[in-house]
Formats: C-alpha cells, sequence, structure tokens
C-alpha cells in the first residue's frame, strides 16, 4: 500500500505510544492502517488532520518533549534514591539548579547543584536549539508515597511527581489464611426471602456469614458501581456511571436508620400495593432493575424527605461525610439534571455539556436524594466490610476496565480519556470481528499529567472495603487496543500506557490498604504482561476452563501459586454448560463439527488424568463427579485463593453474561436458581464446599 509509507508517520506513532503492527491470536503480524494510525493520533491531540500534517507534527512533537523540563512522573522502587532527566538548553545547562521536595507527608527538602556537574545521558537539536539531558540523582531514599519535587535552573521551572513505592504489591502469605477459599455469586443473582427481587447488602453479608462457618474466607461479586437504571436503563456492571460512587439499588432500605423516624416511609413499605409488588419481582425469574429501583427509590425518597426536614446528629455526620467527599455534590447535580432533561450529558446544552450545573438545571430534591443516598450505601458498605474484617475474612471486589460514555466520569474528568476513540480488542478465534467495548479509553498522557488523581480515587473507593481487588483486563496497564470512532474493531490500533508508573500506584495502595491485588490476564496476553505482574506480585487469574486442551496426559495447565484459580468466570459457560458442550452445540456453522470431536476428546484426556491422580473413580461418569474432580484439583493446587461458583454447584447451564451479545441474552439479569436459605442447605453444595475447605487446609499438590 502506498500510504502505508506515509514519511514520518510511523515516528510520530512512535512517540505518541501507537503501534503501527502487533501480532494476532494465531502468533501473524497484523500491521494496522495508515487511515487508522492518524486518526489515533487525532485522538491522542496530536495535531494532524491528514498525511500531509505528518512533518510539521513530527516537529512539533520534538519541541514538546525536549521543551519539557522533566516527565511529569518518576517512579522510584523501593524508596531507592532515584535519577530525574532533566531536559534544558545547553545555554543554560551549567547554571545552579534549585531543587525541592515536598513529602506527602508535608515535610519538605531544599538544595542546590550544580548543573554543568551532573553527567549528559542524551542530547538533541531541535529547530535550532540544542538541547542536553542531564541526570539529576536524588541524594536520599524516599518513604513510600506521592511527593512532588520541584527543579528551577536558568529561569525555567519544572515538576514532577515522584511515586515511591514497594516493588512487590501486598503479600499476605505471612496471614493464617494464606492459602484460602471462597465463593463468587453477583449479588444481582443472590436473593433471599428478606430482599426485594435482587440481593442487597445484607444478603452479601449473610452470605460472607455462611461461608465463613463452612471455613472459606472470601465472597466475590461483580462490580457495585453506580448505575443507570432508569432512562437510560443500563444494568451492565462493567458500564458504570461511575466508579468513584456505589450503586443504590443494593442498599438493604429496612436497615436505614431513618426508616423507624419516618412514618410516611413506614406507610409506604406497609401498603398492600408495595407488599404485592415485592411478591412480584421476588418471583421473577430475572432482576428487572427498573421496577426494583422505582420501588426503592419511593422509600429512599421519603426517607431522605423525612431526614432534610430535621436536625440531628445524623445530620451533622451527613454533613461531615458530604464535606469529606468533595465530589460528590457535583455527582448529585449530574444525576439529578440527567433526571430533569431525560436525557445524557452529550444532548445536554453546551454551558451544561461543559460541567457548569447551577440551581435551576436540576430539581434539589433530586439532588439531595442523590447526596442521601450514597450516604447510605457508604454506612452499609462499611458495616459489611467491617463485619467482614472482624471475621478475618476478605471482600473480593472487581474494579472494572471503563466507564459508560454518558456518564459521570467522562462528563467530569473529560481529558483524561480519548472520547474520539473507543476500547475493545482486535480479532480473535471467539470474535472473528473483534470487538468494540463502547467505552472511550483513558489518555496515556493526560492521566499521567494530572498526577493520576482519578486513578488512584477509583482504586481508594474500592480498596477501603475490599481485601482483595481484581483489576479488569490487566493487560491494560500495559496497552490498549483503541478503535477510532467509526471505524471497525478489526480496523483499531494498540496505544501504549506508562505500566511501571501504574505497577507503582497499584504497588502504594495495596500496602496502604492491606488488600491483594488480581489481574485478569486471560485470553491473548503477551508475554511480558505476565513477568511484569510477576516482579510486582500482581496474581494471576486461572480459570480451568479456558486452560484444558485436548491433549493426551496433560490437558490441564499448572495452576500458578500466585493465582486467584476458579472453574470458570462469569463471561464463561457454567461447568455444567461447558461438560455438555451446549455452547458448540448451540451453533450450526462449519467449525462446530470439528469442535464437537475435540471436546469429547479433551473430556477423554482429562477423566483419564483424573482417574491416574486418584480423584475419580473409574465408575463416575456422571457430571456432579467430574465437577467435584476439577475442584479437588483446583483445592489442592498452590493457588493463593480458590474460588467457587455456587451456581457450578447444582449444575446451573445458564451464563450470566454472554460476551459479544446485546438484546440477544438475558446478561446481567438472571437471579439464582435458588434462594439462599435453599441453597445453603442443599447437600450438594454443602458437601462440595466442605471437600474444597478439607483440601485447602490439608493435602496439596496435584501438579
Amino acid at each position: 500500500m502506498a500510504r502505508a509509507r506515509v514519511p514520518g508517520l510511523s515516528t510520530l506513532a512512535r512517540m505518541y505510544g501507537v503501534q503501527t503492527a502487533f501480532y494476532d491470536v494465531e502468533d501473524r503480524r497484523q500491521q494496522a492502517s495508515p487511515e487508522a494510525v492518524l486518526r489515533v493520533l487525532r485522538a491522542l491531540g496530536a495535531p494532524i488532520e491528514a498525511f500531509a500534517d505528518v512533518t510539521d507534527a513530527l516537529r512539533l512533537r520534538r519541541r514538546e518533549v525536549w521543551a519539557r523540563g522533566v516527565e511529569p512522573v518518576t517512579v522510584a522502587w523501593d524508596g531507592q534514591p532515584v535519577g530525574i532527566d532533566l531536559r534544558l538548553p545547553a545555554t543554560s545547562a551549567d547554571g545552579s539548579v534549585r531543587c525541592h521536595l515536598a513529602l506527602e507527608a508535608g515535610d519538605g527538602h531544599a538544595w542546590s547543584c550544580d548543573a554543568g556537574e551532573l553527567p549528559v545521558v542524551d542530547s538533541a537539536v531541535v529547530e535550532g536549539v540544542r538541547y542536553l539531558t542531564k541526570r539529576l540523582q536524588l541524594p536520599f531514599r524516599l518513604p513510600s508515597g506521592y511527593h512532588r519535587l520541584t527543579l528551577e535552573c536558568g529561569g525555567r521551572q519544572s515538576e514532577t511527581l515522584l511515586i515511591s513505592a514497594p516493588l512487590k504489591a501486598h503479600n499476605s502469605r505471612e496471614e493464617p489464611e494464606s492459602r484460602c477459599w471462597g465463593v463468587f455469586l453477583p449479588l444481582y443473582a443472590l436473593h433471599s426471602r428478606r430482599s426485594w427481587g435482587a440481593g442487597d447488602l445484607t444478603d452479601l453479608e449473610s452470605l460472607l456469614e455462611w461461608v465463613s462457618g463452612l471455613g472459606g474466607s472470601v465472597v466475590a461479586t461483580l462490580p457495585l458501581l453506580a448505575a443507570f437504571l432508569d432512562d437510560p436503563l443500563e444494568p451492565s456492571p462493567y458500564a458504570a456511571v461511575s466508579r468513584l460512587f456505589w450503586n443504590e439499588f443494593y442498599i438493604d432500605v429496612t436497615r436505614v436508620p431513618e426508616l423507624p423516624r419516618c412514618p410516611s416511609a413506614q406507610a409506604i413499605v406497609g401498603s398492600p400495593e408495595v407488599q404485592h409488588e415485592l411478591e412480584g419481582l421476588r418471583s421473577l425469574p430475572l432482576a428487572d432493575y427498573r421496577r426494583q429501583m422505582g420501588l426503592k427509590r419511593r422509600v429512599l425518597e421519603e426517607m431522605a424527605r423525612c431526614f432534610f426536614a430535621e436536625q440531628s446528629e445524623r445530620h451533622t455526620a451527613f454533613v461531615r461525610f458530604v464535606e469529606a467527599h468533595p465530589p460528590l455534590e457535583a455527582y448529585a447535580r449530574f444525576r439529578a439534571t440527567v433526571e430533569r432533561r431525560r436525557a445524557t450529558w452529550p444532548a445536554w446544552p453546551q454551558p451544561l455539556r461543559e460541567g457548569v450545573l447551577k440551581a435551576g438545571d436540576y430539581d434539589e430534591a433530586a439532588k439531595r436524594y442523590h447526596l442521601y443516598v450514597q450516604w447510605v450505601v457508604q454506612e452499609q458498605m462499611q458495616a459489611l466490610s467491617e463485619r467482614i474484617r472482624s471475621a478475618g475474612a476478605r471482600l473480593y471486589l472487581d474494579l472494572p476496565l471503563g466507564v459508560h460514555p454518558d456518564g459521570y466520569d467522562v462528563w467530569r474528568e473529560r481529558g483524561m480519556f480519548a472520547l474520539e476513540a473507543t476500547a475493545g480488542a482486535p480479532p480473535d478465534a471467539f470474535f472473528t470481528k473483534g470487538q468494540n467495548w463502547g467505552f472511550p479509553p483513558p489518555h496515556p498522557e493526560a492521566i499521567r499529567e494530572q498526577g493520576y488523581r482519578y486513578l488512584i480515587a477509583c482504586l481508594r473507593h474500592h480498596l477501603q472495603h475490599a481485601g482483595i481487588l481484581r483489576v479488569d483486563h490487566v493487560m491494560g496497564l500495559h496497552r490498549l487496543y483503541w478503535i477510532p470512532r467509526g471505524m471497525e474493531p478489526r480496523e483499531g490500533v494498540y496505544v501504549r500506557y506508562p505500566s511501571e508508573e501504574l505497577y507503582a500506584i497499584l504497588s502504594v495502595e495495596s500496602h496502604r490498604h492491606r488488600a491483594l491485588i488480581v489481574g485478569e490476564d486471560l485470553g491473548t496476553v503477551p508475554r511480558y504482561v505476565r513477568s511484569a505482574m510477576a516482579r510486582h506480585n500482581i496474581q494471576r487469574t486461572y480459570a480451568m476452563q479456558f486452560e484444558l486442551r485436548p491433549e493426551q496426559g496433560r490437558p490441564v495447565g499448572v495452576v500458578p501459586a500466585a493465582s486467584v484459580a476458579s472453574l470458570n468466570t462469569h463471561d464463561m459457560p457454567p461447568f455444567a454448560a461447558f461438560w455438555g458442550g451446549l455452547e458448540i452445540e448451540d451453533r450450526d456453522d462449519k467449525g462446530a463439527h470439528a469442535e464437537r470431536g475435540s471436546h469429547q476428546a479433551l473430556k477423554g484426556s482429562l477423566l483419564t488424568l483424573f482417574r491416574r491422580w486418584g480423584l475419580l473413580e473409574e465408575a463416575e461418569l456422571n457430571e456432579r463427579a467430574v465437577l467435584r474432580a476439577c475442584l479437588a484439583f483446583l483445592s489442592a493446587s498452590h493457588a493463593r485463593v480458590v474460588l467457587v461458583s455456587l451456581e457450578d454447584l447444582w449444575l446451573e447451564k445458564r451464563p450470566q453474561n454472554v460476551p459479544g451479545t446485546w438484546e440477544e441474552q438475558p446478561n446481567w439479569l438472571r437471579r439464582a436458581q435458588y434462594s439462599f436459605e435453599t441453597f445453603r442447605q442443599l447437600p450438594e453444595v454443602l458437601d462440595a464446599l466442605r471437600a474444597v475447605d478439607r483440601l485447602r487446609k490439608g493435602q496439596r499438590g496435584l501438579q
């Protein structure tokens, strides 16, 4: 292609961290089209409209890089003295460098040095000006945390954020539950006789107490973040309105302190109409988010009205909460404006779209409602996490990769996202056309320039309660597949991210919150990603169904010690559906016949292996016996954590999510087949979990 040889385009792409080629799932080199590269560069802010602009854009980029005195972020691993690369015009490279270090704790250090004595590590001539890069070595170790270093030389001032981080994220192997197990179930799928259709935080607490009684110490669920649950309606836990606020859908209304003090709210709850509606919600096979949230909101709004009508000690605590969370006011105004206009922010008038919301743009009562419910859900989350920690257990939360493009975070943090692109994945064996996930990717330079303020806030929001945090699509710490707006997923381009800085932040925050960090590394992941995870003690994700291969002798891969191991994930068929090959049976394409043969070979090889290891008797061929053998294999492994999907234990065949589908499948809606009161007494559930507990605390090593 003639355009593939656009002079300077690959150099410009490299300077912006854009990969012009990558290797696909079959290890074939895929070359990005020049048009896709140009459009991704434009999304990154490069001054380029057409290929003719490449030369000028290169010149401007070089000037921008060399005129930047220091990089906006520098990492110091394990507090070791770190070298700072200082870029200076040669004419001012021999003067005094005044340094001021502001430590996160508030202390400061000031000193000076002679720039002429600093070693030169690089040089360049840019538009007739000669620049030198000189290496400034910090003279002392740094405490862990986020510090600011300001440098002045030759009349220029530069600043860098110094992230001093332990090389390895928090590791609790020295703790008693270092080889633990737990269960997984989406909270919307968990339901009890007392819940209002779908599960709430009280149900999650009950589940934790029950699991603890069986010897487990982890309860995992899908993201619990704020969502659009009316107009628009988007229940996917991976399309959050914000990664900074919780979803009031999961509030247990009956435990809100205002209920006993608000007769009008009590009257709503006790009315025959509401009780009839609750019975209807409890009988549905799918969670009806709109109806359930509408019902909860009626009661919560009434409690909020009672709450704001009188002053009390709780009102003082509420004011303190709002003051301690400055973004909350803007969030509440945003949600109230969406409700007033019945439209998301891209359809708002210009001033509102740009973040200017004034009284009159929204209903004050709706704003107060959103302030109130965030306080209430935070109270219930705090009570839950305290109860969990006192029991020596951990809540396993999930940090999604992206947010809803029409949500609060993108509206408020506009500059942190590349709005002219969406994140996704290139074509592979499962998704031959590629995937478009629909959310804007974070801008790699913008997040650095703002000192990762937004990312740190997202992590802290989760880690205040989570003992284990799963980072969705951990490869995104290194690179993300960008699809320029208006192009097909197969036309996307990879964009690199400053991985060392992102790992440093994960490490700092994991130690501060004494939390285990897990990276979702399933699928086509370059070798260097898993090497970096090992170097920084980020736990891997091991899903047995994903690891199985139709090979005699060794059909299943070794379970890494530093991993969270499970049979499957929420994006895979449940065990019974997988074992029965239901996903293949539903297909009618050319490859299905060959895949059926491969599936049968895989099953035969696995059965042979399990018999050799003594996990399966010769006469045991039913799927429940194979399920027990699979769980025994995982439980006896060296995995850091073993997670058991509760739905597998009663041989559920319907998945919670079928990736790549939208309206075709009831994704993120399906309630568990059994209520909590029922499944906690099922012999097949109890027997399986007791066997897992024995193996986790006893024998190991079927590897």
